[in-house]
């Protein structure tokens, strides 16, 4: 990740109207190809270009009542469905190419895509994201490493982790996956036995316990990417492909100062899920049958036929009855509720909340045409997140493991607690394009006073509002602090 510019005022307004300008530029090259995609449609293809337009949207729509038919149904239903969500794209397409407008639909498609890049490039240059702050700190003299060597399907011994971690003067802890064991009590061990940094070369459920006991001491933590998915690794800007690399923190590595998540005193890196993916995960068939096992339990699950009613409060929010909701540590860059997307940083002290209730086959069309933005998705930010039911307990997805937990569930956010010690030398986290706001993209590309879709100080980015003359006034963003509770508590 890279800065946003000198830390030298006059340097960092520069820098700032430099990046203005060109977001601005790229704002008025999204609107021009906006506008080319609707002359393509309407002018190409004549009387016919309504057709273009209704009949792609059409499909979609109905691409995704059925898709909502496909998993809330059995047998027939099911097939019909199925039937709906495939067989409506493939029909738009005949329509298409029967009628001669395939060219105009491509055209269209290729300048809408274009206007997409180029507003992604708009407010990518003004939502740089800022680099997590590092320092530099001592090596570690006698760090311990735990290892699962079942994790990510045997990265341990494929990638020779142990002995590549002892000849870095590495203690390696073993855990037999033939028996019970508890990673925070090996990791209490080690500190016991002199440890002054823990790491794991695991999963994310593995990461979080033995995080948990690293930032009680106050001890670096060093994640080893051994895991199948590493979403704690992938934001951390860690090489998920090659853990070894990982290593290089003991001997060239600075450190990160990342919040730590809490659900009813037990730690998470990544998220806590409830609803029906917390139900589903229940089930001992799912380990071995994904997809099978939820197509079982969707039609129940989503028809709010099985499982607990939860009421989900989060600060003014109150959501009723929600058939999935995704708590983060920190906010994912979108609005995904399946938790595939990353989160742009660590440290901003805030749980992401992501909420679905897709109430008939029409909400399920108008997620499909709005994505994120459709009325069936809530997205907020909080410290603190609430969640009751009408039972006195209900399953949690804890960083994909499966757990019970009695109401109310209370999730909380301990900032800036866990020190992480990575390579100097990293990847870095991928990009995560922003949503495009098309109102926020004409008011930059029309010189309107602009602000930050997520509610930011573009000052905090070192990028001003581009219709205040320097210097620019700083705003201030009000941030509502939560009351403490007395329930706060202090592999997939």
């Amino acid at each position: 990740m890279s800065s946003t510019g000198s830390t030298d005022g006059t340097g960092r307004h520069r820098t700032a109207d430099r990046d203005v300008r060109r977001a601005r530029g790229w704002a008025r090259v999204a609107l021009l190809m906006v506008v080319g995609a609707a002359l393509v449609v309407t002018v190409g293809a004549g009387s016919g270009g309504w057709l273009v337009l209704v009949g792609g949207l059409a499909g979609l729509a109905v691409a995704g009542a059925g898709l909502w038919w496909a998993l809330t149904h059995r047998r027939l239903g099911r097939l019909l469905g199925a039937v709906l969500a495939v067989g409506a794209p493939v029909g738009v397409i005949i329509m298409y190419a029967a009628s001669g407008l395939w060219p105009v639909a491509v055209g269209g498609l290729s300048l809408w895509a274009a206007a997409l890049a180029s507003a992604r490039s708009a407010l990518r240059k003004l939502r740089r994201p800022r680099a997590m702050r590092t320092r530099r700190t001592p090596r570690p003299r006698r760090p311990v490493l735990i290892m699962n060597p079942r994790s990510g399907g045997g990265k341990v011994e494929r990638h020779d982790l142990v002995t590549r971690a002892e000849s870095l003067g590495c203690r390696v802890i073993l855990i037999d996956p033939d028996a019970p064991t508890d990673p925070g009590a090996e990791a209490e061990r080690a500190l016991a036995a002199g440890a002054d940094c823990l790491g794991v070369a695991g999963g994310d459920g593995t990461q979080a316990l033995v995080a948990a006991v690293a930032a009680e001491h106050g001890v670096p933590f060093l994640v080893v990417p051994a895991g199948t998915r590493n979403h704690f690794a992938m934001d951390l800007g860690l090489d998920r492909t090659d853990p070894v690399r990982s290593l290089d923190a003991l001997t060239d590595g600075v450190e990160l100062r990342v919040d730590l998540g809490d659900v009813d005193g037990r730690p998470f890196v990544n998220t806590v899920s409830f609803g029906a993916y917390a139900e589903i995960v229940q089930s001992p068939e799912y380990r071995e049958a994904k997809t099978a096992t939820a197509l079982e339990h969707l039609p129940d699950l989503l028809a709010g036929e099985a499982g607990a009613t939860l009421d989900v409060r989060v600060d003014d929010t109150v959501l009723h009855a929600p058939q999935a909701v995704l708590v983060s540590n920190n906010p994912y860059a979108r609005a995904d509720p399946l938790g595939g997307g990353r989160r742009p940083r660590l440290d901003s002290g805030t749980l992401g909340v992501i909420g679905v209730r897709v109430e008939g086959a029409a909400r399920a069309a108008e997620l499909a045409l709005r994505g994120e933005r459709a009325g069936s998705i809530t997205s907020v930010t909080s410290r603190r997140v609430d969640v009751a039911a009408d039972q006195d307990r209900i399953p949690v997805a804890v960083d994909g493991e499966a757990l019970v937990l009695p109401t109310p569930v209370v999730c909380t956010l301990r900032p800036g607690v866990l020190r992480v010690r990575v390579p100097r030398r990293r990847p870095g986290a991928t990009y995560a394009p922003p949503s495009v706001d098309w109102r926020h993209i004409v008011d930059l590309a029309f010189n309107r006073p602009w602000r930050d879709p997520d509610g930011e100080d573009p000052q905090d980015r070192g990028v001003i509002d581009p219709s205040v003359s320097r210097p620019a006034r700083r705003t201030t963003v009000e941030r509502r602090t939560p009351a403490p509770s007395s329930k706060e508590a202090g592999d997939a």
